[in-house]
Parts: structure tokens; sequence; C-alpha cells
């Protein structure tokens, strides 16, 4: 008997949520997804402005760690945090709202 791949244990799941669960799940994976997003561009920018980790966090008045977590999207960057980078990396922030896909 073959193993279930990571797409048939997902859609197993799914299958078996309420509909209020399957919209928690939903909120969850676009929170997700937009500090994947967000952490991708810090990292973009850090790295074109020739910046290590260590460099942005110095400048942030932040740990090294507190950088590498954003940049891996494994925290939602507050306004504040996304100015402080802004600030380190003499940049600006544009925030852009649109309609869903």
């Amino acid at each position: 008997m073959a193993r279930p791949t990571i797409e048939e244990l997902r859609d197993r799941r799914l299958s078996a949520m309420s509909a209020d669960e399957r919209v928690e799940f939903n909120e969850a994976l676009a929170a997700a997804r937009l500090a994947l997003e967000v952490g991708e561009k810090v990292r973009d920018a850090r790295e074109a402005a020739g910046l290590t980790q260590r460099d942005l966090a110095a400048r942030m008045s932040t740990s090294q760690a507190a950088v590498a977590r954003l940049e891996a999207g494994r925290t939602s960057a507050t306004l504040t945090t996304l100015q402080r980078v802004a600030a380190a990396l003499d940049m600006t922030i544009t925030v852009s709202l649109a309609q869903p896909h």
C-alpha cells in the first residue's frame, strides 16, 4: 500500500472540516502567505543593499534572530517593524490594497 502524498493528506483534512473550520483555516493560510511574502521582500531588499542579517539587525537595534524570523515569515511584521526595516535600508514603505484574485 502506497503512502499518501501531502496533497492527499491536506485534501482529506480539508474535506473533514466544518464550514467554520474552513473559514478559520483559509484566514490562517492567508496570514501565513502574507508573512512569507513580506519576509521575502525584506530579504530581497537587504540583499540588494549588500547587508547581512546581522548588519540589518544592528541598524534596526534588534537581533539577527529577529531579522531571520521576519525574513522566514515566522512572525507577522507590524507596520512599526516595517518602518524600522525601511529606515535601516534607506527606503520607504508602499502599501497597496487590491481585490482578491
